[in-house]
């Protein structure tokens, strides 16, 4: 066992402040990693402030992570000492399950471990996050970065990434595809990209005259006002495919009228409740709406080659983690082109030796 600095929260809605945790001791199929970046997710915050109810304190967040193998247990194949690594929203799930033969570590029937605010399955130990100098995890739940990625950038590719690829894939977005993205945030930003790099034909759709540059910026060859009912009425039939990326309770129907012949509308954002659906509208056209979370371990490598072949990263602005509340804070007011990374080195120089 192993001590090592971090940063978290000691209760709901208080600062993240400098922390000192505890490591396992290598498991025979461990991988030990010391943290260069963590990625900065609107969960992060959502976990720390007990937003959803099932928080235990300390939190340590983070589940972005990037770094480089320091030890390995005796069991390990994978990996060996300097291998650049990363780990995603998973360290581990029960392997035995439809799901987890199947590669949907997410799905797990007996739950999932998370990377933070877990239950870890052989003690039953609250997990820690990437807000931290180092992590031990699983060998099947490391995942290689490709050389041809930045470090410094591949983090949100394990959460924000993996989330808007999922539904890419299972619904066959592919070249000539006609795809909508709902909303130009994290999510967003990584939806148009990995479409434009797919071959779609991607319009993004947002109810902000002033992102349209932004998104013709990012690839996007369309930007369509859903405040315009003229041009949403111009726009009906016309998509294959819509991603969904708006985090709170809104009405879908604005966006279901837009679907051609069956055409799916996915959600990846809100967690609520959302407005009626209106039946006749899933009818018309033989629509379907669609949900999805973030995915499994084989997916997320595919992922990290896929964004290494065709050079896809997310936008990111660098922060020192003596700054992590002001980020926390910027990323709730949507002032963040597109998300935070931490540089981990800026850990130690916050709490010394």
């Amino acid at each position: 066992m192993t001590i090592c600095t971090a940063y978290g929260a000691c209760e709901a809605h208080a600062d993240l402040t400098p922390l000192h945790i505890q490591r396992r001791t290598l498991r025979p199929d461990d991988v030990a990693i010391a943290i260069a970046y963590c990625g900065v997710c609107h969960s992060d915050a959502h976990q720390v402030h007990n937003d959803w109810g099932n928080t235990a304190y300390p939190c340590v967040p983070g589940h972005e992570i990037v770094g480089h193998v320091t030890a390995v247990g005796p069991d390990v194949t994978k990996y060996k000492l300097g291998d650049r690594v990363a780990v995603g929203c998973l360290v581990d799930s029960c392997q035995h399950c439809a799901p987890c033969d199947e590669g949907e570590e997410q799905n797990c029937l007996k739950g999932a471990t998370a990377t933070y605010n877990g239950k870890d399955r052989h003690t039953g130990e609250n997990t820690l996050g990437g807000y931290s100098e180092s992590i031990v995890v699983r060998e099947k739940f490391v995942l290689r970065v490709p050389a041809a990625l930045d470090p410094r950038c591949t983090g949100p590719l394990l959460c924000a990434g993996i989330t808007v690829w999922m539904p890419m894939r299972k619904h066959g977005v592919r070249e000539g595809s006609k795809v909508a993205i709902v909303g130009l945030g994290g999510l967003g930003h990584m939806g148009v990209k990995l479409a434009v790099a797919l071959g779609a034909e991607v319009t993004v759709i947002t109810t902000s005259p002033g992102k349209a540059n932004d998104a013709r910026a990012l690839g996007a060859h369309h930007v369509l006002l859903s405040t315009d009912p003229k041009a949403m009425m111009a726009s009906a039939n016309a998509f294959d495919f819509i991603l969904d990326t708006i985090p709170t309770k809104h009405n879908v129907n604005p966006y279901l009228m837009l679907l051609g012949r069956n055409g799916v509308l996915v959600l990846i954002g809100a967690i609520e409740p959302l407005e009626p659906i209106h039946g006749g509208l899933l009818m018309r056209n033989n629509r379907s709406i669609a949900g999805s979370l973030i995915g499994g371990i084989q997916d997320t490598q595919e992922l990290l080659d896929f964004c290494a072949e065709h050079n896809v990263l997310p936008n990111c602005e660098m922060v020192d983690i003596r700054d992590i509340n002001t980020a926390f804070k910027r990323m709730q007011a949507n002032d963040v082109k597109y998300r935070f990374v931490i540089d981990m080195a800026s850990l130690r120089e916050a709490v010394p030796a």
